[in-house]
């Protein structure tokens, strides 16, 4: 075609008109549609929003375990988690929004995991549960990408320094470093004695076994260690092996089942020695097994949440709106966890919205903003520091069945001696 130079640069800027027109439009529609249908552009009152958030809802998404070996913690927090929903929604809700939670069971199963994140992913804006540290070690780098406010009903030191990554109260470590002062404050453990520690494989057993082999050298003392699977539930074997090393106490990095395996059986053959759990190697529904009365006799549970049956205001609050919603229904330490980490989450959601965004970016802004986050259900937070627990301070329980949840306090929140030191050991 023949044209002239005139009308060639007319036909040029034309075309590039076009391109870039189309070009824009393309990028417009990229950037304002996404599974789910919502915008990520502007809602209309202004707000800057995202993936989970609409004109009228925020969606939040939970990866639990309902049908695994943490089934009844995942029970509770589901229900606390939309206990919260439903109070925070009868006030209006979060931005003028409706809170909706999604929720997938895995079963503790890390390809399940997997599929139920890539599903809903892209239709929630925040996490506040996901159950289980191999599962959040699955997910790790999708949950970065994403840059996804997740706060993990798993408490593993290696999940720490991931800015949308939330590990809410102490580490295992920290709790094994205040599990063994414990034992040498108050049950008489000398420089020289052996304890065993049995514990799951993978990143709980392995964090906690690092925070009781540096606390027992610390105190002159040895560790006898028992590696265990999720699936070993009958701990004869590693009872018989821990009366052979002569231990003079037990430390359990496990779940409910295997706690109640192991303090059960070693009653029974004449290793009355103290027992110590982390939280989530505890339920109440213990109390209604055979091992409830070794369990009342031998155990106890170092926690960076308060019992169930504290006195702390809010935690009784909490307690008596859970009752009322789910009558019938325990109350244990996954209600306050749960409860707590939703509360949590909604401070974070109500910061972002103040500022104007509720895209992901803004809510794990507003998160690390936090540096004493205090709902009432424990010890004040900061979230201010990716490197560091969000807490120190550890509470011991101990078994009750004649409490609500099964347990009682016994000693206060305090930051055990040498935590810090530990913490600078590990950079």
């Amino acid at each position: 075609m023949n044209v002239t130079p005139h009308r060639y640069r007319t036909h040029r800027y034309r075309t590039t008109r076009i391109v870039a027109a189309t070009a824009v439009a393309l990028l417009i529609a990229g950037c304002s549609s996404k599974a789910g249908g919502e915008s990520t552009a502007d809602s209309a009152d202004g707000l800057k929003a995202g993936p989970g958030v609409s004109d009228r809802t925020v969606r939040l998404g939970a990866l639990t375990d309902l049908t695994g070996p943490y089934a009844t913690l995942g029970k509770s927090i589901v229900q606390a988690q939309k206990m919260w929903a439903d109070e925070t929604n009868a006030k209006g809700g979060i931005c003028d929004r409706k809170i909706e939670i999604v929720v997938k069971d895995h079963g503790y199963d890390v390809q399940k995991a997997v599929t139920a994140y890539a599903d809903i992913a892209p239709d929630v804006v925040a996490l506040p549960q996901v159950i289980g540290s191999p599962v959040v070690a699955a997910l790790l780098d999708d949950i970065e990408r994403d840059g996804m406010l997740t706060f993990p009903q798993a408490w593993a030191a290696s999940l720490l320094g991931k800015d949308a990554v939330q590990v809410i109260g102490t580490t295992y470590d920290l709790d094994m470093i205040a599990a063994v002062d414990f034992l040498t404050r108050t049950k008489g453990l000398a420089k020289g004695d052996t304890i065993g520690h049995v514990y799951f494989e993978g990143d709980y057993g392995a964090n906690a076994l690092e925070g009781s082999q540096w606390a027992a050298k610390r105190a002159g003392l040895k560790v006898a260690g028992q590696k265990i699977k999720a699936t070993d539930t009958d701990l004869s074997a590693q009872v018989s092996a821990l009366r052979k090393a002569g231990v003079k106490a037990i430390l359990i990095s496990a779940g409910p089942a295997q706690t109640a395996s192991l303090t059960g059986v070693a009653a029974s053959r004449g290793l009355r020695v103290p027992v110590v759990s982390s939280a989530p190697g505890y339920a109440p529904q213990l109390m209604k097994t055979p091992a409830a009365a070794a369990l009342e006799g031998m155990l106890h549970v170092v926690s960076a949440a308060p019992a169930v049956s504290s006195d702390l205001p809010g935690v009784r609050r909490m307690v008596a709106a859970y009752q009322k919603k789910y009558p019938g229904s325990q109350v244990d330490s996954g209600v306050l966890s749960g409860y707590n980490a939703a509360q949590l989450l909604g401070a974070d959601l109500k910061k972002a919205c103040e500022a104007g965004s509720l895209a992901r970016e803004d809510v794990v802004k507003a998160h690390r903003a936090q540096r004493d986050a205090d709902t009432g259900l424990g010890s004040p937070q900061d979230f201010s520091d990716v490197s560091r627990p969000a807490s120190l301070s550890t509470y011991v329980l101990r078994p009750d069945r004649k409490a609500v949840g099964g347990v009682v306090g016994v000693e206060e929140a305090h930051v055990a001696p040498g935590v810090e030191e530990y913490l600078s050991s590990r950079g």
